[in-house]
């Protein structure tokens, strides 16, 4: 996710008033014990090319990932959308899109342009910015689009387990974060949202305690309309290689795995998301975007047992999102 929250303006929020559960983490309140580290490893972009969906199969079903996103208006969803059909208990949401990053490989928005003019550039597809979308686009058109990949996943019989944001578009303005909120509730379906301590995703970005304080009233909103809410995130996982380390599998998936080890040595107590792109790429995949090394690094890690021991070793909780639902069920709201 960018570093794009402080653009939510904090007097937006200053007159709500938080419900009084300051002591307890979200783990907690969903039953699990005092000081557990509960941890979703998300892999976003699936569904963007078959080299994604490869990666993250690989890294949820061989390795320790536990979730994944899919991005709607892209031209792989169907082929994830059928191994979903075969591997039903796949814990897999929705990566609400409302950007086309890549600079010769793009998709349009669901809604076409005369819906969503202003989710369109001049080359017919989302702009390849948060900023641009931003500048161009009205809250309609925003929950226009995301309404449109909702009922996509759920007209090819996929009903997603979460909702997150493809490049944290929905934290850019007051505005769109609120319609993200809304379509959470609507539909009832569990969505990315920073609402605890928010230690580590406050050390990414230059966030202010008043800054991410001002999230927190409607953190409070998505967990009493009983949907469950993250203590932290972490989206920063975009390693690179040091300079002069010869780029093979053996050096991607090492290094990589010392990174994710420090991530998880670094995570406080509480529900907290994990983000990364696990990607096998291709030949193709480095005509769609340089971070093919990077992508299948993360993917490497994943799958390399020294992680997982390390894992079990911290006696880190690893979660689903169907998970965290099934628990809110059970502590239902006001709980």
């Amino acid at each position: 996710m960018k570093a794009i929250l402080p653009l939510v303006a904090c007097v937006f929020f200053t007159h709500l008033t938080r419900a009084q559960h300051t002591t307890l983490t979200f783990a907690e309140r969903l039953g699990y014990p005092k000081g557990a580290r509960v941890v979703i490893v998300h892999v976003d972009d699936v569904g963007m090319s078959f080299d994604s969906n490869e990666g993250a199969i690989n890294a949820m079903s061989k390795g320790i990932a536990t979730s994944c996103s899919v991005m709607m208006p892209c031209p792989w969803v169907p082929a994830y959308v059928h191994y979903l059909k075969d591997h039903p208990q796949t814990d897999a949401g929705l990566h609400l899109t409302l950007t086309s990053e890549w600079d010769n490989y793009r998709w349009p928005p669901l809604s076409g342009k005369p819906a969503v003019p202003g989710l369109v550039d001049k080359e017919g597809a989302m702009w390849p910015e948060v900023e641009d979308v931003v500048a161009h686009a009205s809250a309609d058109e925003v929950e226009t689009e995301l309404r449109a990949q909702i009922e996509r996943a759920r007209q090819m019989g996929f009903e997603p387990t979460h909702m997150d944001s493809h490049m944290g578009t929905l934290f850019a303005t007051p505005a769109f974060l609120q319609r993200y909120v809304k379509l959470a509730i609507e539909y009832h379906i569990p969505v990315m949202f920073p609402g605890g301590h928010n230690t580590l995703i406050a050390k990414e970005g230059d966030y202010s305690a008043a800054q991410l304080q001002a999230l927190q009233p409607l953190a409070e909103q998505l967990w009493n309309a009983g949907l469950p809410v993250l203590d932290d995130i972490v989206s920063k996982t975009g390693w690179n290689l040091p300079e002069g380390t010869p780029e093979t599998d053996t050096s991607l998936q090492q290094f990589k795995t010392r990174k994710y080890i420090e991530t998880f040595a670094a995570i406080q107590p509480g529900i907290t998301y994990l983000i990364m792109h696990c990607t096998q790429p291709s030949d193709i995949f480095k005509h769609i975007s340089a971070t093919g090394p990077e992508r299948k690094g993360d993917m490497l890690a994943m799958m390399n047992p020294a992680l997982k021991k390390y894992v079990e070793q911290q006696h880190i909780i690893l979660v689903t999102w169907r998970e965290l639902m099934e628990r809110r069920r059970k502590y239902q709201p006001g709980n």
